[in-house]
């Protein structure tokens, strides 16, 4: 309340939260209105998705796409900066049936993953380089005559324009940025354009560098040059967010903030925030649903923010992460059995009800019921803040659209789950009617022309790399990335005795003649490092990793790691070209052994 009544005001305090439940309820609905009704400083939560979705969006209009149950009458499938085995894993049984029914599934990934070890081929392409390969393959498509004339004309805007781009993007040159082979380019291009129905499950680590929003459109433009659109086992996914038309509005309310409306902070670049924003600093931080002291980027500059004496610091959590270590007041939460909520999917067509097993123990209370608490203290008086968990589940639904026709409150509880009235043959584009300004798929952009970005696709290089980067290159000539680590989601699980056990250590896979010219042997303990700082890993020599590139799962807690850090020490506060991302996936490093 002092903060909130001070000459500086409500927006010295910043809630920092993603989606540590993953349900509606408990992540943004009461939370959401406490604070705008505050009138603290919003959070522009970027750190996960927001650059491949402004990049689809632009191309496509919304989160839409191909039903991924629908895979497997696929004939051929393309896993696009996608680790399924791991982050996706209840879409690779349609996998496995598409690959029994004879359809050829290709991984296309920096890193030999799991997922890659199933498929019937893997292009290692180098990081960040996935615009060029997209463009590679159009460059082929349009030079031989095998795009989808018809679908062009009548469904997409910009065809002309992208056919000039895609000339500049010759197999040659491509295959020197991806670093592939010509011909594989080629042969990848002639199968995609040729073999129906064709399939894209793009993934979010296609975004995660500088380039990525445009990596993302790129590739989200192919489904409509070859007309992949027209089956209902062909096109693309990234997301199906957008298919759920839910109540946000109710959710969150929005109209409760103050006029002029409070200003907006990036998660990913939390690090500047704590320490450089100044107009007003932010005085209070209140941290839910995450672990910002682990997965924040450029963790030296988080961590001096977190240090900072005159920072005051709620985390409200289940575990004492290493967020928890800089709380000033650490308050107990609930678990996914002590709280009911309402759960909607980015990888399926399914609404879920999770219901409330035991009472919560102890102490504990769940997000919802902590800020109806403070709403009350705060002697905040809209009824809105008087509303049930099952109340604010029941407005998340009173939504008119056919695609919730038949969809209730208390038929999620009786089944537990319900499918989205979609139709079974659902082919979202199949007749165009793109949710784009100009009802067609957007080839070229006029909203991003007037934000200063290619209006056509075009490659965005990454801004650490030996490419890009030639001097930094010379000091650290390693390219980091950094995937979800199998047994964790995120930080989450990263301290249970059982997931700790299956992902051993945390460790640094490295090429065998990367290993061999720095003197690395296989479960060495290095140093991974660069001018933002390092941390300590296990080596794992294997052709897993592509020569050059360094691969660490993540994302592993700093006070479970050796020497107390992890990767994030290595990754920069550098934003995405479209949606303001975190950019994990584009830094460049160095390694050396522990003497």
């Amino acid at each position: 309340r002092d903060l909130a009544e001070s000459k500086e005001g409500a927006q010295t305090i910043l809630p920092y939260s993603y989606c540590g439940t993953m349900g509606l309820v408990q992540s943004q609905s009461m939370d959401r209105r406490f604070f705008h009704r505050l009138g603290a400083s919003q959070l522009d939560r970027t750190i996960c998705a927001s650059a491949g979705a402004a990049g689809y969006e632009a191309t496509i209009g919304a989160k839409l796409g191909t039903d991924p149950e629908k895979f497997k009458d696929a004939r051929l499938i393309l896993l696009w900066g996608t680790n399924t085995l791991t982050a996706n894993v209840h879409m690779w049984p349609d996998i496995l049936a598409a690959k029994n029914n004879g359809a050829r599934i290709i991984a296309i990934d920096p890193r030999r993953t799991r997922t890659a070890d199933q498929c019937d081929e893997h292009l290692a392409l180098l990081p960040g380089t996935d615009a060029a390969l997209a463009l590679g393959m159009m460059h082929v498509i349009f030079a031989e005559g095998l795009e989808d004339k018809d679908y062009l004309e009548r469904h997409t805007i910009g065809a002309e324009a992208l056919r000039e781009r895609a000339r500049e993007y010759a197999p040659e040159r491509v295959a020197a940025i991806c670093g592939l082979e010509a011909e594989t380019i080629v042969s990848l291009a002639r199968e995609y354009a040729s073999v129906k129905p064709a399939a894209i499950r793009i993934n979010y680590g296609v975004q995660r560098h500088a380039g990525g929003g445009m990596a993302v459109r790129t590739i989200a433009c192919l489904p409509a040059i070859t007309g992949a659109w027209r089956d209902a086992a062909g096109g693309i996914l990234l997301s199906t967010s957008s298919t759920f038309p839910l109540n946000y509005q109710q959710l969150e309310r929005p109209d409760l903030m103050p006029d002029p409306t409070p200003r907006m902070l990036n998660m990913s670049a939390l690090g500047d925030v704590l320490t450089k924003t100044n107009d007003p600093p932010v005085r209070a931080l209140y941290v839910y649903n995450s672990n910002p002291a682990a997965v924040a980027p450029d963790q030296a500059n988080v961590l001096e923010g977190l240090r900072r004496e005159d920072l005051f610091t709620v985390v409200h959590e289940l575990f004492m992460t290493d967020t928890c270590d800089y709380a000033d007041i650490v308050l107990p939460a609930t678990s996914q059995l002590e709280h009911f909520d309402l759960h909607k999917a980015y990888g399926h067509f399914y609404l879920a009800v999770n219901e409330r097993a035991i009472e919560p123990l102890h102490e504990a209370k769940q997000n919802t019921e902590v800020f109806r608490l403070l709403a009350a203290r705060l002697d905040f008086a809209e009824a809105c803040f008087k509303d049930s968990d099952e109340e604010i589940a029941r407005q998340a639904l009173e939504v008119s659209h056919p695609s919730l026709e038949g969809i209730t409150l208390e038929g999620l509880r009786e089944r537990g789950w319900m499918r989205l009235n979609l139709k079974e043959d659902y082919a979202p584009f199949a007749e165009g009617n793109f949710p784009t300004p100009s009802g067609k798929c957007e080839l070229f952009s006029e909203k991003l022309e007037t934000e200063g970005l290619p209006a056509v696709p075009d490659f965005i290089p990454p801004r650490e790399s030996r490419a890009s980067a030639p001097e930094l290159a010379a000091k650290f000539p390693l390219a980091l990335i950094s995937p979800a680590a199998h047994a964790f989601l995120n930080s989450s699980f990263a301290n249970l005795p059982k997931q700790l056990k299956q992902e051993l250590r945390p460790f640094v896979e490295i090429h065998p003649a990367d290993a061999t010219a720095r003197g690395l042997e296989d479960g060495m303990r290095v140093r991974l490092f660069n001018e933002r700082g390092s941390c300590e890993l296990y080596a794992v020599v294997t052709t897993r990793a592509r020569e050059g590139v360094v691969v660490s799962p993540s994302v592993w807690w700093n006070k479970l790691s050796p020497g107390g850090t992890n990767i994030n020490q290595l990754t920069s506060q550098t934003l995405t070209d479209m949606g303001g991302g975190a950019t994990f996936y584009d830094a460049l490093v160095e390694v050396e052994k522990i003497s």
